[in-house]
């Protein structure tokens, strides 16, 4: 496998990871709210439900401070060292890339971040999670 390739190849896996970060927070929101009228209780799993409020959290500060996703820039500079742009990727990779980013302006991008962020925190209040210390009734 030539140097190009690994670039291609690792900017192809950047890709798919992020939309595995965003399929995570946003089918996280999806599972919860569907899981707390479902009554599911692994919905209301501590652990998961504090990763997904921090994954968004992260997100958010991003958003706010005007910080460009870090893999964002990682698939960027990845293209950039194989040579190639956006449209020279993988199918696969192509596909998740025009799933995540869309045509909107940074500020529209901050906005909807941080409705999805206060929509996350908003289930903490409305249906918090169990925390694992404390003992069930």
């Amino acid at each position: 496998m030539s140097v190009v390739n690994v670039y291609s190849f690792l900017a192809d896996a950047v890709v798919l990871a992020h939309l595995a970060y965003v399929a995570f927070v946003v089918g996280g929101l999806g599972a919860i709210l569907l899981g707390i009228c479902l009554r599911w209780r692994w919905v209301k799993n501590y652990w998961f439900r504090i990763v997904h409020l921090l994954m968004i959290a992260v997100v958010v500060a991003e958003s706010l401070c005007g910080v460009i996703c870090p893999m964002t820039d990682w698939e960027s500079i990845l293209r950039e060292k194989a040579g190639h742009p956006i449209e020279q990727s993988g199918f696969v990779a192509r596909w998740a890339h025009d799933l995540l980013f869309v045509d909107l302006t940074p500020e529209q991008m901050t906005i909807y971040y941080v409705l999805f962020g206060v929509a996350v925190l908003l289930t903490f209040v409305l249906a918090p999670p169990r925390r694992p210390w404390r003992k069930r009734p």
